[in-house]
């Protein structure tokens, strides 16, 4: 889930969670244009006798007003606040509160938190994250972010949503079969950590500065190793991720530190699955000895499944205790809500354990001012339906959508030119759909716009689906092949939908669906003019027969692009955008998946048993489309103004690296306190071309081969505007022991002495870091 899904999890949802949410349904369905009353306590307004409570008074330290509030409560209400449907508490003036929210990528309806209503009947739906991924663009993860959390508070303040947003997914795209790959921002642990902290700090920061407080409280979610749902049989329950932890460090656990150190993000949502043979939500070691956000709230029902499906306890009680012993704070579901009391009775733990982890959720709900009274009177109390769906808001989606579309092939018929085309044939299953386009953990959107609007308010069109749907057990070839043989143009819009990509289904190839490839083929022989393949799909395709199809002159990749999908793919079709997008993923061939088991978790090859490796950083084999392609209507250059041949350490006189060989280096200690350990990267970037263009400067290094380096990785990236012919110095800053270090086989930062390479585009610079 991001949780789970819409009820729990998609496919077995517990009748009394599932009660719980149909009940908040059809409360809403009397009074969809009624204004409710937002859940908030401490109303000294309505009863002044509240007043006297210490954890009504703001005056007081927020860590005091928690003690205070605990120490009022019996253990049976104290239990309450152990479950998302938290229990309120007449006498001390506290309301029920739903803590299950999302806002994966604006504010949905999954989550029995949030609801839309004739006051509020939709909000703005941005691109699925892997798309706006794809833009590399820090600030608009931000900024994203930072809308979201506004239509949130505004939803909140007329009762129709919570605080609490169980998002952002930050979980790697390790296999490009994972149906939830779609939600996250790809396979790389610095992009990922970038968005990760980037769309976090957007929900969270409020506008009076005072870090102490929430606009919204985010959730960093899957915790951790989590990225197998349901292939060939083997579902996220049962699943044991075999982790090592080299692999744990380098890769799975990075976008999550960036949550908690970058982001301060308020929660940490642990996972279904078991790493190394343990629960993820019942093992201390991940949940309080490495990780630690405000809360730690289980995915829906991962207690009951630890102990039902995982069979890890042999009673309920014991899996209760051991999960809150263990650092977890929140239950989705009503497991803990059920077993705690027995379990403190059993002397399986303490009264202590559950007061410690109903103060960490107090304590968000502080930050949040949910003990502040009447939200009207705080900070964002002016909020409210005016604000949700605003030209700006939409706007905002619309761009993102226009940043993270990828151009992946383009023959020179790129980008069309209105004026020149009489009929343009638009053909696909994806070509005039709405939902496909907001993915998953979507809510109602403002509107849509679908690829064919947005192409035919621009030229004359005609249009055939093709398929019924992307399964597409039956083409219409014959019907295609007219449309397109009378066509100036053709753009063909095909791709995946939720019934081929999502939570609890992961693909078991990576082939277009169906007849689309014979479609495609077909098409692309009979048309009259060049034919556009346009992809709308979370995960890659293998699509090198469109890829070496000369007939088809270009090839889009648009992700999942949001409520304006349409909007942008036709400003980037007709060239109103210069596409910037760049792949956050390796597009990696059929027989990839055909020999590698998605339930290997390791990500470095193996030259014993054939076993290629994951993601661009480890790969060496063929490609469809490598991480970081996407090509431009203009050309950029790079030449290199400053870098250092060489970087000298200073070590110790009794280090022992002084008197022997050493291959690496810890990334600790005084040698990476010292100012030379930091140098900076200078990049001139031109635009040779005849237009304005966006473009994403990468730079990568290979470091030496030592402790099972990777091959490549990606050491920053920066975004930049450059009309024609205009040229601009792009700056990287590089720490030796942050930027340049490896992990080694038990985990732990070194830095490997010897020739590293730089690279920027073409561009390759050796540097020597040495003793």
């Amino acid at each position: 889930m991001g949780s789970s899904s819409p009820l729990t999890r998609r496919n077995r949802a517990p009748s009394s969670v599932l009660l719980i949410f149909l009940g908040f349904i059809l409360c809403f369905s009397h009074s969809s244009n009624a204004q409710s009353k937002p859940a908030f306590a401490c109303d000294v307004d309505t009863n002044p006798s509240l007043a006297a409570y210490g954890f009504c008074n703001t005056d007081l330290k927020m860590e005091y007003r928690v003690a205070d509030l605990v120490a009022r409560l019996t253990l049976q209400e104290k239990i309450g606040f152990l479950v998302n449907k938290a229990n309120g508490v007449t006498r001390l003036g506290i309301p029920t509160y739903e803590w299950w929210s999302e806002a994966l990528h604006g504010v949905s309806y999954v989550g029995p938190g949030t609801h839309f209503s004739g006051l509020v009947p939709g909000a703005t739906s941005f691109p699925q994250v892997i798309l706006t991924a794809a833009s590399f663009n820090v600030s608009l993860f931000q900024a994203i972010g930072k809308v979201v959390s506004t239509e949130a508070r505004a939803m909140y303040n007329v009762g129709l949503a919570g605080l609490t947003y169980w998002s952002p997914n930050v979980n790697i795209f390790r296999d490009p079969r994972w149906g939830r790959g779609q939600e996250t921002p790809g396979e790389d642990p610095l992009l990922s950590s970038k968005y990760a902290s980037g769309y976090v700090k957007g929900l969270q920061e409020t506008d009076c500065g005072d870090a102490n407080r929430l606009k919204v409280a985010a959730c960093c979610k899957h915790y951790t190793a989590y990225d197998v749902d349901n292939w060939k049989g083997v579902e996220r329950y049962n699943f044991n991720a075999v982790v090592n932890q080299q692999d744990m460090d380098d890769t799975y656990q990075p976008p999550f530190k960036s949550c908690v150190v970058d982001g301060n993000v308020a929660s940490v949502m642990c996972s279904y699955n078991q790493v190394n043979g343990k629960p993820t939500c019942a093992d201390p070691d991940l949940l309080a000895g490495v990780i630690r956000g405000e809360y730690i709230v289980s995915d829906c029902d991962s207690v009951d499944v630890l102990y039902k499906n995982q069979h890890y306890t042999k009673t309920p009680e014991e899996a209760a205790a051991i999960s809150i012993n263990a650092g977890l704070d929140l239950n989705c579901g009503s497991f803990l809500g059920q077993h705690t009391e027995a379990a403190v009775k059993a002397g399986l733990v303490s009264e202590a354990a559950i007061n410690k982890a109903i103060s960490n959720n107090f304590l968000t709900l502080m930050r949040l001012g949910f003990f502040d009274g009447d939200p009207k009177k705080q900070i964002y109390g002016g909020l409210g339906p005016k604000d949700v769906c605003t030209p700006a808001n939409q706007e905002l989606a619309a761009e993102a959508a226009r940043q993270g579309i990828v151009l992946l092939k383009n023959t020179g018929c790129l980008p069309l030119s209105p004026t020149s085309i009489k009929s343009l044939a638009v053909i696909g299953p994806n070509a005039n759909v709405t939902k496909t386009m907001i993915g998953n953990y979507e809510g109602t959107p403002c509107k849509y716009t679908t690829p064919l609007q947005g192409l035919a308010g621009t030229v004359p069109t005609t249009y055939l689906q093709g398929c019924s749907n992307v399964a597409c057990t039956v083409a219409d070839v014959a019907g295609a092949t007219k449309l397109a043989a009378e066509a100036d143009v053709t753009v063909l819009v095909m791709g995946a939908d939720q019934s081929i990509e999502a939570e609890s289904r992961d693909r078991v190839d990576l082939n277009l669906p169906g007849q689309q490839q014979e479609l495609v083929t077909q098409v692309a022989k009979a048309s009259k003019g060049p034919v556009l393949l346009v992809i709308m799909s979370g995960g890659g395709f293998d699509i090198t027969f469109a890829k070496n199809d000369a007939k088809i002159a270009g090839i889009l990749w648009v992700g999942y692009p949001g409520e304006a999908g349409g909007i942008a793919i036709a400003d980037v079709i007709f060239g109103r955008y210069n596409p910037s997008g760049r792949l956050p993923m390796t597009w990696y061939p059929q027989s990839y998946v055909e020999k590698v088991p998605m339930t290997n978790m390791n990500m470095r090859p193996d030259t014993s048993n054939g076993y290629p490796g994951r993601t661009y950083r480890f790969y060496t084999g063929e490609t469809v489309y490598a991480f970081g392609d996407g090509l431009s209507y203009t050309k950029f250059s790079h030449s290199l103004v400053k870098a250092p041949r060489v970087v000298s350490l200073r070590l110790g006189e009794n280090h022992v690296c002084r008197s022997s060989e050493c291959q690496s280096l810890d990334a600790v200690g005084p040698h990476c306190e010292n100012t030379v350990s930091g140098f900076e990267v200078q990049v001139k970037v031109r635009n040779g071309g005849d237009r304005e263009g966006i473009h994403t400067v990468f730079l990568f290094t290979t470091p030496p081969e030592v402790h099972g380096s990777p091959r490549k990785h990606l050491l920053g990236f920066e975004k930049i505007r450059l009309g024609k012919m205009e040229e601009a110095v792009v700056k990287f800053k590089v720490d030796v022991c942050k930027d340049l270090n490896v992990v080694d086989e038990i985990g732990k930062r070194k830095i490997g002495l010897g020739q590293h390479l730089l690279h920027v585009g073409d561009l390759k610079h050796s540097l020597s870091i040495r003793i």
